[in-house]
């Protein structure tokens, strides 16, 4: 080994301690391979592209579910098409109001874990609007459209979902919004899919679009192992490896199931 090399070993050492970086590793041999993601509110999927581009390159095969928010039933079938094509078994993923499309969807035969990232849990009876209300996040710039749509206002978006992200970027996801039907928000669970499989969670301490101890409170029920990151309510387009990592964690445990 060349002087030079070893000069050149060591300060690539140094760095990667200094800054906490960890080399991708590939997905153990017995992990679960097949990653759904599913988001939630007033988005679509592209959100998910760094956590999907993270995990393809880890070995998973990740999917991305296009809800079309038009109705919960239209939602959770547009879960279920994508985890009926699968060729074995996965970790459901849900942001927002993902998180009440994955708590009906996870009864998949496909499905062995859930992760919900900052977002709805509910138990049977409850709906995704009954929880919100139930306590109130720091901000509330969501407005209807005369057909029963719901957006945000486009000059809070940052605000109430994404104040750790670029405003470039931001500017663009709020022009680019998905309605929401109120009807999709208003329909009620019916077999909560986090009683009989277990779920992962995180908490997004800096979120102001769902209240974060409602998120700690519904995590607590289910008693879903849980990690608190400090970000806005986009944490997963914010803060993609640490979330990742959560996915991975419930990957690994779903394994040994």
């Amino acid at each position: 080994m060349t002087n030079l090399f070893r000069s050149l070993l060591a300060a690539t050492t140094a760095l990667t301690a200094a800054v906490g970086f960890t080399p991708a590793q590939a997905a153990p041999a017995n992990a679960v391979k097949n990653i759904v993601l599913v988001h939630g509110a007033f988005v679509d999927g592209s959100g998910w592209k760094a956590i999907a581009e993270i995990l393809t390159k880890k070995g998973y095969k990740v999917s991305v579910v296009q809800p079309p928010e038009t109705s919960f039933e239209d939602d959770v079938a547009a879960t279920n098409r994508v985890l009926d094509q699968l060729d074995g078994p996965a970790v459901l993923v849900g942001h927002s109001y993902g998180g009440a499309i994955i708590t009906e969807a996870g009864n998949n035969t496909h499905v062995k874990n859930l992760v919900y990232v900052a977002a709805l849990q509910p138990d049977a009876g409850e709906s995704a609007g009954q929880l919100l209300a139930s306590k109130p996040a720091a901000t509330n710039y969501i407005v209807p459209s005369k057909d029963g749509f719901l957006t945000i206002l486009p000059e809070h978006f940052q605000d109430a979902f994404a104040a750790d992200l670029p405003k470039a970027e931001v500017a663009f996801i709020a022009m680019s919004q998905v309605g929401t039907s109120v009807k999709a928000i208003s329909t009620p669970i019916t077999s909560p899919a986090w009683k009989t499989k277990p779920s992962f969670a995180i908490v997004a301490t800096q979120d102001r679009a769902i209240n974060p101890d409602l998120e700690r409170q519904m995590y607590a029920r289910s008693k879903a192992i849980t990690k608190e990151i400090v970000a806005s309510h986009a944490v997963y387009i914010s803060q993609p490896r640490a979330v990742a990592e959560v996915i991975e964690q419930a990957a690994h445990a779903a394994a040994g199931m």
